[in-house]
């Protein structure tokens, strides 16, 4: 098969007019998403189209060589993507089919103070900032709204404010993954990345809690807690620096949510926030509302955020019940934590590492070449077998069900292997249009990436001189919009940002750094990460109403930090950069 090297200027050797080509792909699919308001896996095959005319027409790549981008795409959209939800989803039908998750509601009003806007804080800003720094990859998003769900918080609020959480963990997500990609791609360490990385996320993650009480509860939310919001915002946020300059910065988002976590229950032994009961009934209320208008959980159950109020001496919480509720929970943490940290004795992340399957794309590996005439590396599929959090969790299930159909406090709660097994199937079926969105998602983005659209946007962001200070976090947010993964965009701009910037006189290190942050804004308007945050309350096919609701919250976002990223560029800010 004829070879064929990504360029980035196809068009009239102009590279503005090869960006602007470029850009097509992705316009077509957010105009049809925000606008058209089409079923986001229609969305998906339009823009997966157009990209593959747009590679084969504009920009030269053998249309058999763009077929098979399209393939490799596909399957890491399968696996480890698809994999990973239905493994998430799976794990919390376990959890309502044993009749567990009603005590673990329980837990969460104990230690939330009773207020169901703080309790939602927790789950979806700490513990899923956990789930962020272990798993990654959708994990954190499909579990938390799943868990906010259960706990009463209408779907389309529920999805949004784990969408919106998420942004805070991502830069330091998966063990840092993204800033270690970008200082194997450049001439930094991770350690010098991250601590300019870790001078830029943490001045938004702060504010994070407060904007979830708006998303939660509006203005009477943000006036009734803000104080315990803007606490836990800011310890996370202290402790975010601290982890990346000076202690670890793989472990700084397992460090700062679980201290964050900590800070914000014991803030609340001394203070209490107001208006928890009217919020609880004003959020009953919506959800009641969802219901009217046809929508059910994914398992069809129903929550009763009311009941905690009305529980019987029978129903109270015993310490063995609230240990069983958590047990899910403490066991993936647990699990994830040893195959990602254990190296006690023996390295297990390592052991395990060597179970992947690494398979160079048929044809397309030693077809698409590099400017050096070299294979890329990125035509190599990474088969995570084992070492996959959709593996993982799945084992986590396994594991819970086993515990629980044997501990079943005298026949109150009702779970058999086998019916936990049996969920997997129903799950996957629930999940099968969110599955089909997500694999054309990430076969336009392999299409992109290879025929060189992708980079091609990038570089001519680039060429704007000193103004690309300023620009530097629209790539990364542009590059993790496209394909997902702040760990990508890194892949894909990492190496340009440092060229760039030196280019520019800039400092490449803080440009490569304002990749990662432009990033975690981009996860939130990020197709996969919309696919998987509808699939988990059930809307599957409604992501344009997820989409409307966080892209202001996004290009918001991403401004305060061009603006920071720009005034560290210069005198004003400089003192920040070590």
């Amino acid at each position: 098969m004829e070879s064929f090297t990504p360029s980035t200027d196809p068009i009239g050797q102009s590279v503005a007019l090869s960006a602007l080509l470029a850009l097509v792909p992705l316009l077509v699919f957010f105009l049809l998403l925000a606008f058209a308001k089409t079923k986001a896996y229609v969305a998906g095959a339009c823009a997966l189209l157009a990209a593959l005319v747009i590679a084969v027409v504009g920009f030269g790549m053998p249309a058999g060589l763009a077929l098979l981008s399209a393939t490799q795409g596909a399957a890491f959209g399968l696996f480890p993507v698809v994999w990973i939800i239905v493994m998430a989803v799976w794990l919390y039908e376990v959890t309502v089919r044993s009749g567990r998750f009603e005590d673990l509601r329980r837990v969460f009003d104990a230690v939330g103070g009773g207020d169901l806007r703080v309790q939602a804080i927790l789950v979806a800003f700490c513990f899923g900032g956990l789930l962020e720094a272990l798993a990654g990859f959708g994990a954190p998003v499909a579990i938390t709204v799943t868990m906010l769900l259960a706990l009463g918080i209408a779907p389309v609020r529920a999805a949004t404010a784990v969408l919106i959480a998420n942004t805070a963990p991502v830069a330091f997500g998966a063990l840092a993954i993204p800033i270690t990609t970008a200082a194997n791609l450049t001439s930094y360490s991770g350690e010098e990345l991250a601590a300019v990385v870790g001078r830029q996320t943490p001045l938004l993650a702060f504010v994070i809690p407060v904007i979830l009480l708006f998303i939660l509860d509006g203005r009477r939310g943000v006036r009734d807690c803000w104080p315990v919001a803007l606490f836990t915002g800011v310890v996370f946020s202290v402790v975010q620096f601290l982890c990346s300059n000076y202690f670890s910065y793989e472990l700084t988002d397992i460090v700062s949510s679980l201290v964050a976590m900590v800070a914000a229950v014991g803030f609340l032994r001394f203070w209490h926030p107001s208006g928890g009961h009217e919020a609880a009934r004003r959020m009953e209320g919506e959800l009641a509302t969802a219901r009217a208008g046809g929508w059910t959980s994914a398992g069809g159950g129903e929550t009763d955020i009311g009941s905690a109020a009305t529980d019987t001496a029978q129903d109270r919480l015993t310490p063995s019940r609230a240990w069983m509720a958590l047990f899910p929970y403490i066991l993936v943490i647990l699990i994830f934590g040893i195959v990602n940290l254990w190296t006690l004795g023996i390295d297990i992340p390592a052991a395990l590492a060597k179970t992947s399957i690494e398979i160079p794309w048929p044809w397309l590996h030693e077809a698409l070449l590099d400017a050096n005439g070299q294979p890329q590396s990125s035509t190599v599929y990474n088969f995570e077998w084992l070492i996959s959090p959709g593996t993982l969790l799945l084992i986590s299930g396994l594991i819970v069900a086993v515990v629980y159909s044997r501990f079943d406090d005298g026949g109150r709660y009702r779970l058999t292997v086998g019916g936990a097994v049996q969920e997997i199937w129903l799950t996957a079926k629930r999940l099968r249009s969110a599955a089909l969105t997500i694999v054309l998602v990430l076969a336009l983005a392999y299409v992109m990436n290879f025929s060189g659209q992708t980079i091609s946007i990038g570089t001519w962001l680039a060429a704007t001189g000193a103004f690309f200070a300023f620009l530097s976090p629209v790539l990364g947010w542009i590059g993790t919009a496209v394909t997902g993964s702040d760990t990508s965009a890194n892949a894909l701009f990492a190496k340009l940002q440092e060229t760039a910037g030196a280019a520019a006189g800039l400092d490449p290190k803080l440009m490569v750094a304002a990749n990662t942050g432009g990033g975690v804004m981009g996860k939130l308007i990020s197709p996969q990460n919309l696919a998987i945050a509808a699939a988990a309350v059930n809307m599957s096919g409604q992501e344009s109403v997820l989409f409307r609701k966080v892209f202001g919250w996004s290009v918001g976002l991403l401004l305060v930090l061009c603006v920071i990223v720009f005034l560290q560029s210069t005198p004003v800010l400089g003192w920040m950069i070590p």
